[in-house]
């Protein structure tokens, strides 16, 4: 593709980069942008930019925030007993759109995938271990989805907390083999957490 402008060139290559953005996409995307009042292109280049300076993690969680401890961490309503175990901060806005979970959530930043170089030291097990040592949870619900790495990713998280007594459930699999929580509907996804299934039973289904 022969571009008449190196600035052009340049934008579409960054842009490109994005998930799910091939070349021609992230030309037309810059065309649009072009077409646009300028004012425009500053605040999406300032909304942007003020979100990788400020945006933070939650200490509890890990899910994204504005603060150090996020707004469901300090909700008093919700219930400390119960932690969702999620992969990121797309399930997390998932579950709470179907209004179906009142617990914690912790958010692991990713699945175990030897492939890919991800390893259980790449994610937050470790935190949520310790979440769970200070005591108070009684149940531990595995939300990812219903791959070969997150069925990996549950049963390692299962075995390092085996020696706490605590009730391990999962999401009943009304989400389909390899689907993603983010794609599920909001109806599916809200009966698999309220019908959730006992964990054992999860890995035999």
């Amino acid at each position: 593709m022969d571009f008449p402008s190196s600035l052009l060139q340049k934008a579409v290559e960054e842009i490109a980069q994005l998930p799910g953005i091939g070349r021609r996409s992230a030309l037309r995307l810059v065309l649009h942008l072009l077409r646009q009042p300028k004012d425009f292109s500053e605040r999406l280049s300032s909304a942007i930019t003020t979100l990788r300076q400020q945006i933070r993690y939650c200490s509890t969680c890990h899910n994204i925030s504005d603060t150090e401890v996020c707004s469901i961490c300090v909700n008093p309503l919700r219930d400390d007993n119960i932690i969702c175990v999620v992969e990121d901060v797309r399930d997390v806005m998932a579950i709470e759109a179907t209004g179906q979970f009142k617990g914690r959530y912790h958010v692991l930043g990713g699945k175990i995938a030897p492939m890919e170089g991800i390893g259980p030291q790449q994610l937050t097990i470790d935190e949520l271990v310790h979440r769970v040592e200070q005591g108070g949870v009684k149940e531990i619900i595995f939300a990812l989805g219903s791959t070969m790495e997150g069925d990996t990713t549950n049963y390692y998280i299962h075995k390092k907390l085996s020696q706490f007594a605590l009730i391990f459930s999962a999401i009943s699999r009304g989400i389909g083999v390899g689907d993603e929580l983010e794609y599920a509907d909001e109806l599916t996804l809200g009966r698999s957490i309220s019908q959730r299934i006992p964990f054992e039973t999860s890995m035999k289904s």
